[in-house]
């Protein structure tokens, strides 16, 4: 689907191609994948299902964890330091992988990517369920990251292959987005419910029979492929610089909150990540095959849409993970209450992605759409920034909750223009391109926005602050960091994604 095309004629950028979304080069492989046969009707729908299955299983992992991590202090004896990495040790293996993983689906195949990924992850998922130790638990974390980036870095690259009428596209990404924009918020109900009726162990033993369904629908469902072949394009050199540099990077940013922005670790880590990313991009520039072709951001879609996306998801962490903490926190809920709370957030991104997001595109095209969801988000933070200590659900919450619905409208339109300026053989890749700028503005979301929160509260509280005020007046700090952030997505969004003339 094009970035800017509508049912009332509006005009196309000029660097924005055709409306099936994937440009095809005159020797690039068929859209399907090298060696594939065309998938139709039920299949397809089935290979949607199949995708679509495996991707909420990994996002659903994500939030899932979170409202589980006091329980496994306790049983397992965490110090506090060593608690965190059972997220970070997820974050920099699921980020640091992304672009390499989806670089080597369009190579050796995406179908055999995506398979082995939701068979590690799922492995993984039954060795962190039976965890007896915080090294277990962190390896096993550690492995899921690894699964999870090889499935997640192809996912649309199969999708976009498998829907190339413009409709029939639309309809399958809002099913793919939502996925992402609504299993987080599931993940939170869901890990609760798990904790407090079962134990923690289950939040993870809950993936092994998902995994297998994923896994013996997927083998029939999805259209096999040979790929390129690793002489189209493995570049060794390129593949060591890029996923050395963004572990780098990812780990000195999780690590901010530990040591400060300052400290000699982050600014060592960061230096060290910098020199690696931009030893990767003059390789880019000589190799005969390099391993992410800098033609690709010629695009103004490709572009612009991870740019948006960076800051779009760097802001919501303020609200994913924020608003649960100031539930917990200030207002006293427990886990699952928690969950239910924030459930009414997953409803409406779900039915606005599932029904209406795909006719909005049709009908006015994924730049106005997404322009639209940005200014409904921007309200639902701007809410949050005068979110009171003793608030009533009904009337300070609810309201917040149901403003989320721009994210059912943002990130289908997102998409979309992401995936837009792709050929063919380079789909794997866009769309691992697209999953590593999510989680490199996620690991920025956690490090900004909570940073300068409990440097806020740690001040009040210095000052003789009650504890709720302190927290409180932390979060509203990081709403208010994040409505800029959203400022700067619609910004980039209205420069980068105009219509042509």
């Amino acid at each position: 689907m094009t970035a800017t095309t509508a049912a009332n004629g509006a005009p196309e950028a000029p660097d924005v191609p055709a409306a099936s979304g994937v440009v095809a080069a005159p020797d690039a492989p068929a859209a399907s994948g090298a060696g594939s046969a065309p998938v139709k009707g039920r299949s397809r729908r089935l290979a949607l299902g199949v995708i679509a299955t495996g991707m909420l299983m990994i996002i659903l992992d994500g939030s899932i964890v979170t409202v589980a991590m006091p329980a496994m202090q306790e049983d397992l004896n965490f110090t506090p330091a060593g608690l965190s990495w059972v997220v970070n040790a997820y974050l920099i293996a699921f980020g640091s992988l992304l672009l390499l993983a989806g670089r080597l689906g369009d190579l050796i195949g995406r179908k055999r990517m995506f398979v082995t990924g939701i068979g590690l992850f799922t492995l993984a998922s039954v060795l962190a369920g039976a965890a007896t130790s915080p090294a277990t638990l962190i390896a096993a974390r550690f492995l899921q990251g690894v699964g999870g980036a090889m499935s997640s870095a192809v996912s649309l690259g199969i999708l976009v292959t498998l829907f190339t009428e413009p409709g029939e596209r639309a309809r399958a990404i809002a099913v793919f987005s939502f996925t992402g924009a609504a299993g987080a918020s599931l993940g939170q109900v869901l890990g609760g419910v798990l904790t407090d009726a079962l134990n923690w162990h289950w939040i993870f033993f809950i993936n092994l029979p998902i995994g297998l369904a994923a896994l013996l629908l997927a083998l029939p469902a999805l259209p096999a492929d040979r790929g390129l072949g690793l002489r189209a394009g493995a570049d060794v050199t390129g593949a060591l610089l890029v996923t050395a540099g963004l572990m780098t990077g990812i780990y000195s940013v999780v690590k901010v909150e530990q040591y400060g922005w300052a400290s000699g670790h982050t600014l060592g880590f960061g230096g060290l990540a910098a020199v690696l990313l931009a030893g990767f991009v003059v390789r880019q520039t000589k190799a005969r095959t390099p391993l992410l072709p800098l033609r690709m951001f010629r695009s103004r879609a490709v572009t612009g849409a991870n740019v948006v996306q960076l800051l779009m998801v760097a802001a919501l962490f303020s609200f994913q993970v924020l608003v649960a903490l100031y539930l917990q926190n200030v207002l006293g809920y427990g886990a699952a209450e928690t969950g239910l709370a924030m459930l009414p957030a997953a409803a409406v991104i779900g039915a606005v992605s599932l029904g209406v997001s795909a006719r909005l595109n049709a009908r006015f095209g994924e730049r106005a759409v997404l322009l639209a969801g940005l200014v409904l988000l921007l309200g639902v933070l701007g809410l949050l920034t005068r979110v009171p200590v003793h608030a009533t659900y009904w009337v300070d919450l609810l309201p917040v909750m149901l403003l989320a619905a721009g994210f059912g409208l943002a990130l289908p339109a997102l998409t979309s223009l992401a995936m837009s300026g792709a050929r063919a053989d380079d789909a794997g890749l866009a769309s691992g391109l697209f999953n590593t700028t999510q989680q490199i503005g996620g690991a920025l979301g956690v490090a900004v926005l909570s940073t300068l929160a409990a440097s806020r509260t740690e001040s009040l509280l210095a000052t003789g602050h009650s504890r709720a005020e302190a927290l409180t007046s932390g979060y509203h700090l990081a709403f208010g960091i994040g409505t800029a952030l959203l400022a700067a997505a619609f910004l980039t969004a209205a420069a980068l994604l105009r219509p042509a003339r």
